[in-house]
């Protein structure tokens, strides 16, 4: 590959490129581990509020006072902003630094295994949580014991998983291989 006059070969048997390839591989399980996490902690404050208001907000249990839906929804929107500053600093500034610090054929190498990795690792993540989900339903439909029964509680334990899975961390990946690619476009005159 020809670049601004300077030739950039990618080649396996080049130790920056596999090292670049390596670093490219691991990239979409960081990722995707710290948006996991980040339900995670975001589900523990809502549970949290939840269990708070019945407590304090005298006849919710039985139906007959109002939820305050606006502290929930403001839960949520502060730890989705809150929890995507770590995850989209590591999208962004690691193309920069790999580009920078072991050059143009480590960064090659690096997009080419996040776009091999995260692309499978997200076909993986939506097919396993909808997996979950449809076992959870599944079940739920009287089969294998019905609700209440103990592959219902195992198919809700995998749902819990299933849900991020497939809505948070899978979905997410295609971004990650997207904005790492333009990232590395965009500064490619600083790596030449």
């Amino acid at each position: 590959m020809k670049a601004r006059g300077v030739e950039i070969t990618l080649s396996l048997t080049n130790p920056t490129v596999l090292v670049g390839l390596f670093i490219g591989g691991l990239l979409p399980f960081v990722f995707a581990s710290l948006l996991l996490k980040s339900v995670g902690k975001a589900a523990i404050q809502m549970v949290n509020e939840v269990r708070r208001q019945f407590r304090t907000i005298k006849g919710l249990m039985q139906g007959k006072a109002k939820p305050d839906h606006n502290k929930c929804i403001d839960i949520s929107t502060k730890a989705a902003l809150r929890e995507m500053i770590l995850p989209g600093i590591l999208v962004v500034a690691t193309p920069i630094v790999v580009g920078v610090f072991l050059g143009p054929e480590a960064l090659g190498g690096m997009l080419a295994g996040k776009t091999v990795v995260g692309f499978l690792m997200a076909v993986f993540m939506a097919n396993s949580g909808g997996a979950w989900d449809n076992a959870k339903k599944y079940i739920e439909a009287g089969h294998f014991g019905g609700k209440g029964s103990e592959p219902h509680k195992a198919a809700v334990v995998g749902d819990t998983v299933g849900d991020p899975f497939k809505d948070t961390a899978g979905p997410s990946l295609n971004i990650l291989i997207k904005l790492m690619g333009i990232v590395s476009i965009v500064f490619v005159p600083l790596f030449l």
